[in-house]
């Protein structure tokens, strides 16, 4: 068997067998613990960098490392693993944030001190996040989807602040109300969907065949089908109004949890959208295009006003999440191969830059023990270095041009003016204002976030303190490889637009069969993303 045919079962299950030693190490032996962590997830971000030089460009519109192997045979579910253009850059970020987590977890581990626990929990979190991106089978998908919930649920709930016992219960309900639609909706894929038309000749739970598969299901059966996933994936991502959970399990989640809630958790839910529920259900996801439209526009404004009316700077950073995940849905919902090649951009955008954000958010708290910007000040004068890294990631956030954030937001809004072909241009040429107007709303909350705490002078409390001091190195070596990235992906965006524009329009010419046929045609596919972003 050659190394391509099992790289990709190495790269996702590597680090639950980390985990696995790291937990048979004894608690004293912490620096032993530390390095089996962090050399776990450093020959996981090798393999990733293997892949990166071993995945075929010319074809990246099309599955490749697959691996398909009998499973679950009683019900035809299979073990099938592969990645194309959409999940190779969110599994290379994961592969990223990971190990870049667990090294500033090393000067920054949260009370109570149980590293070993900690990053057990961190390298299992892994494994799940990778396996979402790599599964190919609807049951694989759902019990990775899921290894990721409790993990984060002790993360939040053992080192989280002082609600963290609230925050992390409603993350768990939440997250499980969401899934259990989610695993219905699968269900009644497969017993309605016919494999014969995929050549399956069985109920299947193969993501490859379902999109013609699941043209035999009548569109009423399909617009239910699509509600269940729209409220699991919803809930994932979060939009509004399922976001509650989201700004209270930031807040409450020790650093490293934020960082990997907001860089990598978040994109399981907007993954399944383009992965899932619109390629296999394409009909129903034009009949229900407008009200995602809808509900991400809204969530870009409330986002923008919630982060207005926060004293918190970490309760902020959060709120900006639901407005920036908007953009992102924004560019699913027109339904075109422009909008949702700046969704996947958004996906690894926001990934850098909020988890950046929420990063130096720890930091600060580490230094003043607050995050109430009315106490803080003058970061520019006591941690100018901390103070400059702030200024760039939040003009990044904003979306200035130049920075990875411009080409999550621009290119969404721009494809609100011209909907797929069966969707109501009026309709998202309003979004398209609306989103326009959130976009001049975020400027006004990170600048004055920006503001509240790097500018001015020092506040009287914190003048002579001694804890005080600049980024560290620990700090620097876990922050240089996102800080470059979000510069890089910016000033030349096709690195990324040029990797998933062949699989996004692989993925909606999917639904081009007889089905879409009847509905005049399932989507305009427009200009290619990455010609006009060469333009």
């Amino acid at each position: 068997m050659e190394f391509d045919d099992w790289v990709l079962t190495l790269a996702t299950f590597l680090p639950v067998v980390g985990a696995a030693i790291v937990m048979a190490i004894p608690r004293a032996e912490e620096q032993l613990i530390k390095l089996v962590a962090l050399g776990t997830a450093l020959v996981v971000a090798a393999l990733g960098v293997y892949l990166l030089f071993n995945f075929d460009y010319d074809a990246a519109g099309e599955l490749q490392f697959v691996v398909d192997k009998p499973w679950i045979d009683v019900i035809n579910s299979r073990y099938i693993v592969g990645i194309d253009g959409i999940s190779f850059p969110l599994m290379l970020l994961t592969m990223l944030v990971t190990p870049a987590s667990i090294f500033y977890s090393f000067g920054h581990f949260p009370e109570p001190h149980n590293p070993k626990a900690f990053l057990a929990l961190i390298l299992i979190l892994h494994t799940g996040m990778i396996g979402t991106f790599v599964a190919q089978d609807l049951i694989l998908f759902f019990v990775f989807f899921e290894v990721v919930l409790l993990p984060m649920f002790f993360m939040i709930g053992v080192w989280g602040g002082e609600d963290r016992k609230y925050a992390s219960l409603k993350f768990f309900l939440y997250t499980m109300f969401g899934s259990a639609l989610m695993l219905v909706s699968f269900l009644a894929l497969y017993f309605l969907a016919d494999g014969t038309l995929a050549g399956v000749e069985a109920n299947t739970f193969d993501m490859r065949a379902l999109p013609t598969a699941a043209g035999a299901i009548a569109m009423s059966s399909q617009l239910w089908i699509f509600g269940g996933m729209f409220i699991g994936f919803g809930v994932k991502v979060p939009m509004f109004p399922f976001h509650t959970w989201l700004p209270d399990a930031h807040t409450q989640a020790p650093t490293v949890g934020s960082v990997i809630l907001a860089a990598v958790l978040l994109k399981l839910g907007t993954y399944g959208f383009v992965r899932i529920a619109i390629p296999i259900l394409p009909e129903a996801a034009v009949e229900w295009a407008p009200f995602i439209g809808l509900l991400a526009v809204i969530g870009i404004i409330y986002g923008a006003l919630g982060c207005l009316a926060q004293t918190d700077m970490k309760r902020l950073i959060a709120f900006s999440s639901v407005a920036h995940m908007g953009f992102v849905m924004l560019g699913i919902a027109t339904l075109t191969d422009f909008g949702i090649n700046a969704a996947v951009f958004g996906m690894v955008a926001h990934g850098l830059i909020t988890g950046m954000l929420f990063f130096l958010a720890g930091s600060v708290k580490e230094r003043f023990h607050t995050l109430d910007m009315s106490r803080l000040g003058g970061l520019l004068l006591q941690a100018p270095r901390m103070g400059w890294i702030l200024a760039f990631c939040a003009m990044a956030s904003l979306g200035l041009p130049g920075l990875a954030g411009f080409w999550g937001e621009f290119p969404a809004i721009l494809a609100s003016y011209n909907p797929a072909g069966p969707l109501n241009e009026a309709v998202f040429r309003t979004y398209m204002v609306v989103a326009a107007l959130g976009t001049v709303l975020a400027a006004g909350y990170l600048l004055w976030m920006l503001q509240k705490a790097a500018f001015g002078r020092v506040k009287d409390e914190f003048v002579d303190d001694p804890h005080i001091n600049d980024t560290t190195l620990i700090e620097y070596v876990a922050w240089a490889p996102l800080l470059a990235l979000i510069l890089v992906l910016g000033v030349y965006p096709n690195l990324l637009f040029d990797l998933t524009d062949p699989a996004v329009v692989n993925s909606l010419s999917s639904c081009l069969g007889e089905a879409a046929e009847a509905a005049e045609a399932c989507f305009d596919a427009g200009a290619g993303i990455s010609q006009a972003a060469g333009n």
